[in-house]
């Protein structure tokens, strides 16, 4: 009987968080979709559904997966709860800028932002958290800058959008890695934190006459219930996949989402550019060599691990 090795494991490890990874990012990627049919409803009405919404959701998973003792033992601790609300907050900001981008026609400019973010990752991984990088990744990463820029240049349009979605979800994926906690647990402390300001939100809008929940049609209705399965399940892969990958490696799979988005512009009718054009191709270029250097380097691991017994 062969006996699973502990680098075996590992890669297993590996293995699963790169598939939650791809599942998140191929989510969001067709999210243009879901906040074009609800563009009638305001950003900031729209995420304090998202994070209403995805507290009862995000319960019934925690009960599912028996993990309330964890969530209580989470909630005891100052120093997660802190983290946690810092994580929130940025992805509250994340959140609202990128449904006021689509709302706006600004779909390049969100895809962009998710362009960058993986720039960012890598700077960070390498600068603050001592990961080191092959050469092949160099020259993956700057084929991705230099697609960017030249974008980000030629277009002759200062990126404030994509920027600011770039740093907030950047900022929650590194805070996110660092909390000891559950995937799940840890993103329905999140949604919890932000309820109440959500609610108070809300309550405001009605007193003032302008919410739009009900107002709009059992259809309409219908999406924003739906706000919160969609909001906790690719947050869900993602925090799944943060705490198993390096911050360069998930860095890279954030391409997969903004390709979409970008797609997902083309759909919509957003002008296609050369800018557009070679920032894709670098982009793309870049990723493929990326892939090919993680495919050799899997091959490697695979001929080191010898089965025991």
């Amino acid at each position: 009987m062969k006996t699973i090795t502990p680098l075996t494991s590992q890669t297993d490890l590996t293995r699963h968080g790169l598939w939650a990874g791809v599942a998140a990012y191929f989510i969001w990627g067709l999210f243009p979709f879901y906040f074009k049919a609800t563009a009638s409803i305001s950003a900031v009405e729209l995420v304090s559904h998202r994070v209403i919404w995805s507290v009862p959701f995000g319960l019934l998973i925690i009960i599912f997966r028996h993990q309330i003792g964890e969530v209580i033992s989470a909630l005891k601790k100052p120093k997660t709860i802190a983290l946690l609300f810092l994580a929130a907050v940025a992805l509250a900001l994340n959140w609202g800028m990128y449904i006021w981008a689509i709302q706006q026609n600004q779909i390049f400019q969100g895809s962009l932002g998710y362009y960058i973010n993986p720039i960012i990752y890598v700077l960070v991984g390498v600068v603050f958290m001592g990961e080191t990088l092959s050469k092949a990744q160099g020259i993956a990463t700057a084929l991705a800058f230099f697609g960017v820029a030249v974008l980000t240049i030629y277009g002759g349009v200062f990126p404030g959008i994509a920027l600011f979605l770039a740093i907030t979800f950047t900022t929650y994926g590194v805070i996110r890695k660092k909390v000891e906690i559950g995937a799940m647990p840890g993103l329905f402390i999140e949604t919890l934190l932000l309820l109440l300001p959500a609610i108070v939100y809300l309550l405001w809008v009605a007193q003032q006459g302008t919410l739009q929940f009900t107002h709009l049609g059992t259809k309409m209705d219908i999406l924003i219930l739906l706000a919160g399965p969609i909001t906790v399940l690719p947050l869900l892969a993602f925090a799944f996949a943060a705490r198993r990958l390096k911050l360069s490696t998930l860095g890279f799979l954030q391409f997969i989402g903004p390709t979409l988005q970008f797609l997902c512009g083309l759909y919509f009718g957003e002008t296609f550019t050369l800018a557009h054009a070679v920032c894709f191709g670098s982009i793309w270029i870049g990723v493929a060599i990326f892939s090919y250097d993680a495919w050799q380097k899997n091959k490697k691991v695979k001929r080191l691990m010898k089965p025991i017994g």
